[in-house]
């Protein structure tokens, strides 16, 4: 399906990665309503499909994400801005739910949405040139793509508190010591790394990486023994499937396996 502010394009190197581009890079990849809708078509629709194995999420041209777009909410009236957002907390949260692996590739600026965005994938590699803020407290209102969640689950309590209640910026350097970003990069290397993370994730037997995506995410966010019944529920799920046989076999002569995901 052809998008007006997104591409998503299958990696051609890479069978089974596909790479959401957001794309209006003339206004920092500024999210509009049109953008949001077909963030939450394309999430949908990649949820759905067995032949994505791995997603990559990046802005074109010299920014990831600037945030929402204000012109275009200059003048909105309130309900038409209750709209607009019941669609972002879709679109956001459709990401989250994707069941495959999800990789954020940062270059730039990640503002306000844009940052929140990146952070309902499963993880991001950012470049030195990556800055991050949620600098929604400067604009009257707070973050509401799900950033202030992710941001304490990623930071810590204290810390996050700190970004949240100045809305400062801060670089890739400080965004990897809160936790906030996996790996840095040099200068235009977010891509080419995430690349190389989804080919690695791609010999992972698939059922494994969705079973395990599941139990990390839904189990993180309760007590240990109820996350550890998650666990061994999926565990017993893998435990049956041919894919399961498939990796012994392979293991034991010494051969790399060939996955069916089943």
């Amino acid at each position: 399906m052809r998008y007006e502010n997104i591409l998503i394009e299958p990696l051609s190197e890479l069978h089974g990665v596909s790479v959401l581009t957001l794309n209006r890079p003339g206004l920092l990849n500024a999210m509009n309503t049109r953008m949001f809708e077909e963030i939450l078509d394309c999430a949908r629709r990649i949820s759905h499909d067995d032949s994505v194995r791995c997603m990559i999420l990046t802005g074109a041209g010299r920014s990831f994400c600037a945030g929402a777009d204000l012109k275009e909410r200059q003048g909105m009236d309130d309900a038409t801005w209750r709209r607009q957002h019941h669609t972002i907390e879709e679109a956001f949260l459709a990401l989250k739910e994707i069941p495959q692996a999800t990789i954020a590739a940062v270059e730039g600026h990640a503002y306000a949405g844009g940052m929140e965005l990146a952070l309902m994938c499963d993880f991001i590699i950012a470049s030195t040139t990556a800055r991050f803020a949620l600098a929604e407290v400067k604009r009257g209102i707070m973050p509401g793509g799900g950033g202030i969640q992710n941001l304490v689950r990623s930071a810590g309590m204290r810390r996050a508190k700190q970004y949240l209640f100045t809305g400062d910026p801060f670089d890739a350097a400080r965004a990897e010591a809160l936790g906030v970003v996996n790996e840095v990069t040099p200068e235009g290397g977010a891509l080419a790394r995430c690349v190389e993370i989804a080919r690695a994730i791609l010999d992972a037997a698939p059922m494994s990486v969705r079973y395990a995506k599941l139990a990390a995410s839904r189990g993180g966010e309760v007590d240990f023994h109820t996350g550890y019944a998650l666990d061994i529920a999926a565990y017993n799920v893998l435990v049956q499937s041919e894919d399961r046989n498939e990796g012994i076999n392979a293991f034991n002569e010494k051969r790399k396996p060939v996955w069916k995901n089943r």
